[in-house]
């Protein structure tokens, strides 16, 4: 049987090995091994692919719409961008209107097809052209429209009959308004007897001579297509707006896009809703790589913090007998914020790497009331009967003073919750009742939350002592509490979760501070 120090040895061992596998797969990704004889190659001998794009051709770029997923000619297409004398090395954004077919309007697909052909040769005249088709739209639930809950105002005004169209439990056809185009400018030559999988699938060879040659490597970044870009279908939509950008790519940054937006793809496979998928891709869009590499060892730290966090927690209170020195009002208090965080994480449709830790956390101070409040659970048939233990005359004495210190608190804490509350109802629109009770249970508990730390503070003053708090937990809490910081600022959530988050610095502070 391990000891308790072992099997953290054990986790923190396992914890290195999966960092240090992580980065060596990561160079394989970014890393690819070139013609190992070059000389060998130009001569014809050696089995070197080389770009075509190194002869310098004359490139046109074309963009076309239709209602089917494949085209063998221009009949039923219709051309929204024509790029001449494309530059493969300029950054450019254009915005054009496409019109949309009956056939899209009514829930169907609309597809782009990219062209990356010669200048002057319509593309299906070209043996050396390059295309990649994605489709222009994509099935999501509409976000509920939010209303003012005493005047019934809407906060968009929008037409009775259009919002009976769109019901908020049915998926709706939505567009992507943006599309986002790479070319790899790198005049890479690839070992044909190695080519990366990944790349593979995106290379089209011909045989020019002796030697093979890849025409360039066309991609579409789907990780830049954002929830927030999506635009609803209505019966009524003619024309849209799509913006079309384009940016040249190297090989090792293709390379790793290729394998984030496969990853994303896997986790919608997994039962990943768009929501959640499109936090994922923010991790990755909206950061520079060097960022990402940093947020990647960050993650991976927050993650062994949270487990021995959580295993030295559960430990800690598993081993506590008596409440000698601890503030029962203050445990109540945690299990009762972190079930309404959870809940209001749940209704906000926080991204699940928020949503999973807040409900693992929820169910840790569940049981942790149960502990403190020495409670027992009999069943008299399908009939609970739960039992509550008795207190010695030290946990009456600490009881005493946690209810001095809640006394005093609730003076000052009841009317700003209760004001709070009634502003809120006021001035700002909700999704619902339930929505505007749990957001002001919630903003209660992020903007005065730390007020209820103060009753634990008190009791650790007046019995002059911190011994009987869990050290190691709130060591490992502690060192979360900075990493969550950085990821304020990172991960998509609540702006008041958001400064919840450095709220909780100062808790800590406070509490080493009564430590030293």
């Amino acid at each position: 049987m391990l000891s308790r120090s072992s099997f953290t040895s054990l986790v923190v061992g396992v914890f290195a090995v999966y960092v240090a596998h992580t980065c060596w797969v990561m160079y394989g990704i970014v890393y690819t091994r070139p013609c190992p004889t070059v000389a060998a190659a130009e001569s014809g001998t050696a089995g070197c692919v080389w770009p075509y794009l190194a002869r310098r051709p004359k490139l046109q770029l074309s963009v076309y719409t239709t209602t089917r997923s494949n085209i063998g000619a221009e009949s039923n297409i219709d051309l929204v961008l024509n790029v001449e004398d494309f530059d493969i090395e300029s950054k450019f954004e254009r915005t054009v209107n496409v019109t949309v077919p009956k056939k899209t309007r009514n829930n169907g697909t609309l597809y782009a097809y990219i062209f990356l052909h010669h200048a002057g040769i319509l593309p299906w005249h070209d043996s050396k052209q390059v295309h990649i088709v994605s489709p222009l739209t994509t099935y999501m639930v509409p976000k509920p429209e939010e209303i003012n809950l005493l005047t019934g105002e809407s906060a968009t005004q929008q037409i009775e009959a259009e919002k009976q169209i769109n019901v908020l439990d049915e998926p709706v056809s939505h567009w992507r308004s943006r599309l986002t185009l790479n070319v790899m400018v790198e005049d890479f030559v690839f070992d044909g007897s190695s080519l990366p999988a990944d790349v593979h699938r995106y290379m089209k060879m011909v045989q020019l001579g002796k030697t093979v040659h890849y025409l360039p490597i066309l991609f579409i970044d789907q990780l830049s297509n954002r929830v927030k870009d999506l635009m609803v279908i209505n019966r009524s939509t003619t024309e849209l707006p799509l913006t079309v950008s384009y940016d040249k790519i190297s090989l090792g940054k293709l390379r790793f896009w290729i394998h984030m937006q496969d990853a994303v793809y896997s986790l919608q496979q997994f039962g990943f809703s768009e929501k959640d998928a499109d936090e994922v891709k923010g991790i990755f869009v909206d950061t520079n790589l060097y960022f990402l590499a940093l947020t990647f060892f960050v993650a991976a730290f927050h993650l062994l913090f949270d487990f021995l966090a959580f295993k030295n927690d559960i430990s800690f209170w598993k081993k506590k007998r008596s409440m000698i020195g601890m503030s029962t009002k203050a445990v109540l208090w945690r299990c009762f914020s972190t079930v309404v965080i959870f809940l209001f994480l749940l209704d906000e449709q926080t991204s699940l790497l928020v949503l999973i830790p807040a409900g693992i956390g929820a169910v840790i101070e569940l049981w942790k009331v149960k502990k403190a409040l020495k409670m027992k659970i009999e069943w008299q048939g399908l009939r609970p009967k739960i039992q509550y233990g008795t207190y010695n005359d030290s946990e009456k004495k600490t009881e005493e003073y946690d209810t001095q210190a809640m006394k005093y608190l609730s003076y000052l804490l009841y009317p700003l919750c209760i004001g709070g509350a009634g502003y809120s109802l006021l001035n700002v629109k909700y999704k619902s009742w339930y929505s505007w009770l749990i957001n002001s249970f919630v903003n209660g508990v992020y903007a005065f939350g730390f007020l209820f730390m103060l009753p634990q503070l008190f009791v650790n003053y007046k019995m002059k002592s911190v011994a009987h708090l869990p050290w190691k937990a709130f060591t490992y809490k502690a060192f979360n509490t900075f990493i969550d910081d950085i990821f304020a600022f990172i991960i998509t959530m609540p702006t008041s979760h958001r400064l919840a988050c450095f709220r909780d610095d100062v808790v800590f502070l406070v509490y080493l501070y009564q430590r030293w």
